[in-house]
């Protein structure tokens, strides 16, 4: 277990001074509850501190681990949160926690936004289509009018060139963004966050599907569903042929490994 530093700079949010970190397997969960998650971030973005986050399911944990430049730079992201009952549940397994529930992208998108309005913060959408974004944004301005979208970015699908990087760092940071919500899809996302701490001014959240969620392009599942870990089954359904390889392959590899762990950790 490690701890990061968090200094405490707004009485209004009350947020903690640090926070734990737990390794599963190569990325450092933090097992706080959403609530005081979206206070950190928000008390973060209101100063504009380069903060990376990233709420990471199975599919991302496998890929820091079978992606040696992602696995390499996973953890400059300062806080990642387990979307996924199955990292849930293993992190409650290796490590005696008592996390209760995960932590899917879309609930904690909606929580920093409710935090947000109240804050009157802006924010800037990076990544999805263009359709996707107007979306978004509208939602934003229905739900939550005291928050200011203050630029948003269609996702080039490519990586960019170090000009048109040097460029959206510039025209981030000029916006005035407190917090920059990324929807570039994993890995994509986690390579992004973890690339541009320190470089742009504002609390980045690695949030994936939230986008097309909160656009009203995708459904959750029940939250049943959610509790028994099933999830991406519901998605898988909504998605058959973009999503059956991933789950096939990332899940069968995450319980190999979780059964592997254990069987090491009972023979030592």
């Amino acid at each position: 277990m490690t701890f990061l530093q968090c200094k405490r700079n707004s009485k209004k949010l009350n947020t903690i001074t640090k926070f734990p970190r737990y390794k599963l397997f190569l990325p450092e969960y933090c097992p706080l509850p959403c609530e005081e998650v979206a206070r950190i971030i928000v008390d973060k973005g209101s100063r504009r501190q380069s903060f990376g986050v990233a709420a990471l399911a199975v599919h991302g944990l496998i890929e820091s681990v079978n992606d040696s430049e992602l696995g390499a730079k996973i953890n400059r992201i300062e806080m990642i949160v387990p979307d996924g009952q199955p990292v849930v549940w293993a992190l409650n397994a290796f490590h005696g926690l008592n996390i209760g529930f995960k932590i899917p992208g879309p609930t904690l998108t909606l929580k920093v936004l409710e935090l947000a309005d109240k804050e009157q913060l802006n924010v800037f959408l990076f990544g999805s289509t263009a359709d996707t974004l107007q979306r978004f944004q509208d939602h934003i301005a229905t739900v939550y009018p005291g928050v200011t979208v203050v630029g948003t970015h269609e996702d080039r699908f490519r990586d960019a060139t170090d000009a048109e990087d040097a460029g959206d760092i510039e025209r981030i940071n000029a916006s005035g963004a407190h917090i920059v919500l990324v929807g570039r899809g994993c890995p994509r996302q986690e390579h992004w966050v973890a690339d541009h701490v320190g470089k742009v001014d504002a609390a980045m959240m690695a949030v994936g599907a939230a986008f097309d969620y909160h656009a009203g392009k995708l459904k959750r599942a029940p939250m049943w569903v959610q509790k028994y870990g099933l999830e991406w089954l519901f998605r898988l359904i909504q998605e058959p042929g973009r999503l059956w390889r991933r789950y096939l392959f990332t899940n069968m590899q995450f319980v190999r490994m979780c059964i592997q762990k254990k069987l090491r950790s009972g023979r030592s």
